[in-house]
């Protein structure tokens, strides 16, 4: 199951597209987001692997999206933070003399493909542009 990575990178980038240009500090970012700026400097870093953000060092440093709002898709950033397993696997490894438990692994696999294919297809659909639209 994923962790609360996509809304705080979410987050992250929506600062970033409302200080256009500016540089933001990781400071500014986790008082918004209301969590550690370590955290945030994490998943800074994370998105700038991805290219997504770009970083400045020192006392007038900070962070800035690496393209335009527009050309970022949800869909990017999802795969940017994507953990394994988007609904999760049981805890158990199942019986394999059973018919159910021989099979239920990859059965499930194959559902959660779909799923993940599915919300990755909606997700590519809306650009942080469109998502920044939304706050008026």
């Amino acid at each position: 199951m994923n962790s609360g990575r996509f809304a705080i990178s979410v987050h992250i980038l929506t600062l970033l597209a409302f200080s256009e240009d500016e540089w933001t500090s990781s400071e500014y970012l986790a008082g918004s987001i209301n969590i550690n700026p370590v955290l945030v400097r994490k998943e800074l870093g994370n998105l700038r692997e991805r290219g997504l953000v770009a970083s400045k060092e020192g006392k007038s440093g900070g962070s800035r999206l690496a393209k335009p709002a527009g050309q970022i898709f949800m869909s990017e950033v999802y795969e940017a933070v994507r953990q394994k397993d988007l609904l999760g696997k049981g805890i158990n490894s199942p019986n394999p003399d059973c018919p159910v438990g021989r099979k239920i692994n990859d059965h499930l696999d194959g559902l959660y493909d779909a799923a993940e294919q599915t919300l990755l297809a909606s997700l590519g659909k809306v650009s942080l542009a469109e998502f920044c639209a939304k706050f008026g």
